[in-house]
């Protein structure tokens, strides 16, 4: 069992009773990267309230010799799609996939994710000249990397905006947060 198959274990029913969904753990050296969703969106509080539970839980459990750093985290806007669970959580979203070499001529396509499943995902590329809709079936082994896109709505992007100071402005639909917290373990 990894790392990341531990954590998740371990954190996966403190998440659930903060109606939480653990989106991805990721162990990148002496990171270690906890993921965590709702349908309503995340704030500093639950995120903080989330990285003091699952720091606990760490420092009981100890499932992780050496140092490291936690991170919990949101997906964010535009999240990484590794697994077919994200993909089918992406569905109706904008992404940009690449493709492994050798795969096709085109490794790159981008368009409306408009299915997924455990074998793959089906992206609208675009309309033919008919005016009916371009879709390409892509088998997960075949995806290099793939994520989400956020298209802004029309005007400008917050902080580029010309707007005089307190003018109105435009939030996102969630709200992208990190809680770090450093973890000293002796084996």
């Amino acid at each position: 069992m990894t790392v990341a198959d531990r954590v998740r274990d371990l954190v996966l029913p403190l998440l659930a009773d903060r109606d939480l969904d653990l989106y991805d753990v990721e162990v990148a050296g002496p990171v270690l990267k906890v993921v965590v969703d709702r349908p309503a969106g995340l704030d500093l509080q639950v995120l903080s309230d989330a990285t003091r539970a699952v720091s606990r839980a760490l420092d009981e459990a100890d499932p992780i010799a050496g140092t490291y750093t936690l991170e919990v985290t949101s997906p964010g806007l535009e999240r990484r799609l590794r697994t077919p669970a994200h993909f089918a959580r992406a569905v109706g979203e904008t992404v940009k996939v690449k493709l492994v070499a050798g795969v096709a001529d085109d490794r790159r396509l981008a368009g409306l994710l408009v299915a997924a499943d455990d074998d793959g995902i089906t992206v609208r590329t675009g309309d033919d000249d008919e005016g009916a809709p371009v879709e390409r079936r892509v088998a997960h082994t075949d995806i290099d990397r793939a994520r989400t896109v956020f298209e802004w709505g029309p005007g400008d992007k917050p902080g580029r905006s010309r707007r005089p100071s307190g003018a109105g402005s435009r939030s996102a639909a969630r709200t992208q947060g990190t809680s770090n917290e450093k973890r000293e373990h002796r084996s």
